[in-house]
């Protein structure tokens, strides 16, 4: 824009000029081929200016001639030449306005040129500024387009191997779950069968033991038995007198400590309890005895006499025939 303005200024010093060279012809001259250089300033910047510099000085050759001519014979000149001369003037004068009228329509023409120039380059450089601007938007938004897609994916992969961490840890307790479920049916299935072996185990002790519960150790041998039932009655019929002596010298004693109840001065009475007392305890042990022979012919009678009362084995023939009656074997007597 500065360079569009000073040509503007210069313009009326070429119409001064073109004044002065009506009254002085030459020096006017030189004042318009020194003021075309000037016009070089704008022609720095559009080459076509310089054109138009160059072109001057063939004025300078036009207007120079009529003004050496004149100079030459100024004083043989008559009316005729004068007019001729004034024409000529005249003639140089409106080529000299043609031209400066011209050189300012082209310099005119080259400012607006310029100026439509200057317009367009301000236009074209606003347009790539707001171009760059758009382009420098477009690279930030989809600068932050692609931050925002890696921080998704980084977002959709961290979130995704999160997921595989929790499947991968849930299928683990899963699977732990299971084994120990299996294990567990393992187990079960193990103690259901060790069970089954104890059921069945203490199903044949049962019956092992029913039978010989309902064992009959010596039913075979009668004579045995009838051996044992033979000593079992003897045994019965000592017994039983043995309860009637200790029963009637139980009554003695009893007689005894009546009559002397009235001297006891030396204690005889306290002994005569005592050793009463004793007497009935012995019968009271000698009838258990005979309860117990009584049940031994009983279990003689059904053939199952000679079983041990607590493990239901065989009592031995030489207990049986030494203890009247026995019930227990050797072993458990003495467990017992």
């Amino acid at each position: 824009m500065s360079s569009s303005v000073k040509p503007i200024k210069k313009a009326p010093a070429k119409k001064a000029a073109a004044k002065k060279t009506v009254v002085a012809k030459a020096p006017v001259k030189k004042v318009v081929a020194k003021k075309s250089p000037a016009k070089k300033s704008p022609a720095k910047k559009t080459p076509v200016k310089k054109v138009v510099a160059k072109k001057a000085p063939a004025k300078k050759a036009t207007a120079k001639k009529p003004a050496k001519k004149l100079a030459k014979k100024p004083l043989a000149l008559n009316a005729a030449q004068k007019n001729a001369a004034a024409k000529k003037i005249a003639d140089a004068k409106a080529r000299a306005q043609a031209a400066v009228k011209s050189q300012k329509e082209r310099d005119a023409k080259l400012k607006a040129a310029a100026k439509e120039k200057a317009v367009a380059a301000k236009a074209k450089a606003v347009a790539a500024i707001k171009a760059k601007k758009e382009r420098d938007a477009k690279a930030k938004i989809a600068l932050k387009e692609r931050e925002v897609q890696r921080k998704a994916r980084e977002k959709a992969a961290t979130e995704a191997k999160k997921q595989r961490e929790i499947d991968a840890k849930r299928k683990a307790i899963e699977n732990e779950k299971l084994r120990k479920i299996r294990e567990i049916e393992r187990r079960n299935q193990e103690e259901l069968k060790r069970q089954e072996r104890r059921d069945a185990e203490e199903r044949k002790k049962r019956e092992a033991l029913e039978k010989m519960m309902h064992s009959k150790p010596y039913g075979d041998d009668v004579e045995f038995l009838e051996e044992l039932r033979t000593l079992l009655l003897e045994t019965r019929a000592a017994t039983n007198v043995d309860i009637a002596i200790m029963d009637s010298e139980a009554d003695e004693m009893l007689v005894d400590r009546e009559r002397l109840e009235y001297d006891d001065e030396d204690g005889s009475s306290v002994a005569s309890d005592i050793q009463r007392d004793q007497k009935k305890d012995l019968a009271s042990l000698l009838r258990l005895k005979v309860d117990e022979i009584d049940v031994a012919l009983s279990r003689i009678d059904d053939a199952s006499y000679g079983r041990c009362d607590e493990c239901y084995k065989e009592i031995s023939k030489p207990r049986l025939l030494a203890q009247l009656p026995v019930f227990m074997c050797v072993s458990c007597r003495a467990s017992v």
